[in-house]
């Protein structure tokens, strides 16, 4: 039978990938795994090798991992009824094979025997800490559990997986139910033209006004979203949509807080299950920080440095709207702090962030993006022709199917050798059946050249929502965007540049507080004379940022750094306080427990908001995703922070740095701990304070 959800051609068909070959791809795929890892236990334990024993193992569920992560892909840029239906059937089954695994008893004794035999310490340094990350994986999964207790930890991963997509499927459900349609242009005051257009389009798209009298649709999207929020007068218009962000993950079928509560609950028996007091500490046992409290520590310590900042840039702005109002302000609302703090930006620094879009068009800005990083690290980006298979046509010569017309296809050699490292998709537009936000990820895992066999690339992808292109001119990007799409990259880079021999080291396959320091690097390259040059023209006539509007750009660069800064903190404490602390908690009302935890973290405001709990699909949309994990974020930009200081001590442009963090960080995956890959490219441990220096608060 044809089952193209395990094709393993290098090149997808998405046209093929259909809801009704998920059920019997999938089905197949586990029938593959099983009977592999059946392979593996019936070994006599006297014929052990690595390859096949560890070796085999990586290789087991090869086809599950590619057809169920070619789905998964396709639930996130293109989610349908149908698909989901299928989806939601045969998740518990790859569920159950994948806790059917660690849990066996003859594959433990086989691998744990394989471990101690001699001819482990005759294998490559990258081999050998595949087998201890391996054993470390399986011990962290339940392997060492008893055997009437296997059955509860499998449960409790059955319950994660339902209970987590469940969650995702209500943020977008919640997000796309809502919509605010505006008739009268005058409430659109002080809107740029850019977003009143947007505006006005998808109102047409979805039936609402016509050409000659135009109406105005706005959505729970981060781009129709934003620019009410910043930049409308109207103080009604920005209450209405600050208003909609609250139905998110709240309201009626889509209410997540109960949902929450079950998956801290299921995640805090795991980590009790394993032997770890909290799920912070079971999270975080392999990671730098190495322990819940320390990554709690990190947190508070940043959040006491940070605090004076962030009180004088609240109080500012407070101040500067009961001066600009003539009346008396005692406490700013939600829906207007973004307003406010905009207009004092501008008559502060004489800086109006949209005069900066023009230059900003998504083409100009992937070509000068791919020009800094091919001369920083030796790589060449060439575009690929792309179209979109239909029924009964052939698809045109040379073309590389994708999944929507909005979809690019890039692929990326080393310029020096030639080789091809990996290919990548990148889809940048919002769409409903698209999940929100931005995010990387591969499709299949490469290889380095060996024992004569030529290098096997690696296949990746980016997306995000990003503006879109209206009437004949182009996607014209904020500057907020534009370090999306370097951030994006960088993570990339990490999974495209890897040159490691073991599939599962490769790449972004990290400690996931190292694994947002390529990608986090990245923007600072947004903020330099010398690279901003490379990717911003203005998109009618070509010139360059003039320096005038670059020397405001910069000096602003840290306006609010203090909010900006403790906003990232709210969700790390959030995080972390939930996951290390969740039986104190448990049985509070969700906003209770959020205002307990958070209250130091805010300033009083006329109004509250529902916890962000509710729609923060990073920590709650995945069995195990950011949660007790959303810290990693400020703790890669210390690593960051203080990693770019080399280059700008060396030159931002400078290839030799750059294929130095290529060849020390880039290249190498976890083939080594992440604080000696630091060490290898810094030549020291972090310096702590680098990132405070950077944000303008020491």
């Amino acid at each position: 039978m044809n089952h193209p959800y395990l094709d393993p051609s290098f090149l997808v068909s998405w046209s093929r990938l259909t809801p009704e070959a998920i059920k019997p791809d999938i089905t197949e795929a586990i029938f593959r795994a099983k009977t592999n890892i059946q392979a593996i236990c019936d070994l006599p334990l006297d014929s052990l090798t690595y390859e096949n024993t560890f070796g085999a193992l990586e290789k087991a569920s090869e086809d599950l991992n590619r057809g169920w992560g070619r789905i998964m892909h396709l639930d996130s840029v293109n989610d349908e009824p149908s698909q989901r239906e299928a989806i939601g059937e045969m998740l518990p089954e790859v569920v159950a094979f994948s806790s059917s695994v660690s849990l066996n008893p003859m594959l433990w004794k086989v691998l744990k025997a394989a471990a101690a035999c001699d001819w482990v310490k005759d294998l490559s340094p990258v081999k050998q800490r595949f087998i201890q990350e391996t054993l470390a994986d399986f011990r962290e999964s339940g392997a060492d559990l008893p055997d009437e207790v296997k059955p509860e930890y499998a449960e409790i991963e059955a319950q994660l997986s339902l209970k987590t997509k469940k969650f995702a499927e209500n943020v977008l459900d919640s997000t796309n139910a809502w919509e605010l349609v505006v008739t009268n242009e005058a409430e659109l005051a002080g809107l740029p033209e850019s977003a009143r257009e947007a505006a006005r389009l998808d109102a047409l798209a979805n039936g609402h006004g016509t050409e000659e009298n135009p109406e105005w649709r706005f959505t729970q999207k981060f781009t129709s979203l934003q620019p009410v929020l910043q930049f409308a007068d109207s103080d009604d218009l920005r209450r209405k949509v600050w208003e909609g962000s609250c139905t998110i993950g709240r309201d009626g079928e889509y209410d997540n807080e109960a949902l929450i509560a079950e998956i801290l609950d299921l995640r805090d028996r795991k980590a009790r299950l394993l032997g770890f007091g909290t799920f912070a500490d079971y999270t975080t046992s392999r990671r730098m920080a190495a322990s819940g409290a320390n990554a709690l520590d990190f947190i508070n310590d940043l959040h006491d440095k940070v605090k004076p900042s962030f009180l004088a840039d609240m109080e500012a702005v407070r101040q500067y709207k009961e001066e600009k109002t003539g009346k008396p302000v005692e406490k700013l609302s939600p829906w207007e702090t973004s307003y406010w703090a905009e207009k004092r930006r501008r008559e502060l620094y004489a800086f109006d962030e949209e005069d900066l879009r023009p230059y900003y068009s998504v083409q100009k800005v992937m070509d000068g993006l791919f020009s800094i990083y091919s001369g920083l690290y030796g790589i060449t980006v060439t575009p690929r022709k792309t179209a979109v298979a239909k029924p009964g046509e052939e698809m045109p010569e040379g073309a590389v199917e994708v999944w929507h017309p909005d979809v690019l296809f890039y692929d990326l050699h080393d310029s020096e050798t030639g080789e091809h490292m990996g290919s990548f998709y990148a889809d940048w537009h919002p769409r409903d059946s698209k999940r929100g936000g931005a995010w990387m990820n591969c499709l299949s895992v490469g290889e380095p050249p060996r024992g004569g066999s030529p290098r096997v690339p690696h296949l990746g992808l980016m997306v995000g929502n990003m503006t879109k292109p209206v009437g004949d001119r182009p996607a014209l990007l904020s500057h907020m965007e534009v370090e999306t799409v370097f951030h994006e990259f960088g993570h990339l880079l990490h999974q495209l540049l890897s040159d490691v021999e073991v599939k599962s080291l490769a790449g972004t396959s990290v400690a996931w507080d190292f694994v947002e320091l390529p990608s986090q690097i990245n923007e600072n390259w947004c903020w330099e004379r010398e690279s901003v040059d490379l990717f911003a023209a203005h998109y009618e006539t070509g010139e360059k940022i003039p320096e005038e509007l670059f020397a405001k750009m910069r000096a602003a660069r840290n306006y609010m750094s203090g909010t900006a800064f403790m906003r990232q903190l709210c969700f790390g404490k959030l995080d972390l306080e939930l996951h290390a602390r969740w039986p104190e908690y448990k049985g509070s009302a969700l906003e209770e427990t959020d205002e307990r935890i958070l209250a130091d973290y805010r300033v009083p405001m006329t109004h509250r908001g529902p916890s962000v709990a509710r729609r923060l699909t990073h920590i709650f949309a995945d069995p195990t995703g950011y949660a007790a994990g959303y810290y990693s974020y400020k703790w890669a930009e210390v690593l960051e922070a203080d990693a770019f200081s080399r280059f700008l001590k060396e030159g931002v442009l400078n290839p030799q740095t750059g294929r130095d963090f290529r060849r020390c960080i880039l290249s190498k995956g976890n083939s080594k701990p992440a604080a000696e890959l630091y060490r290898d490219f810094m030549g020291r441990d972090p310096d702590a304070e680098a990132l405070l220096v950077k944000s303008g608060i020491l």
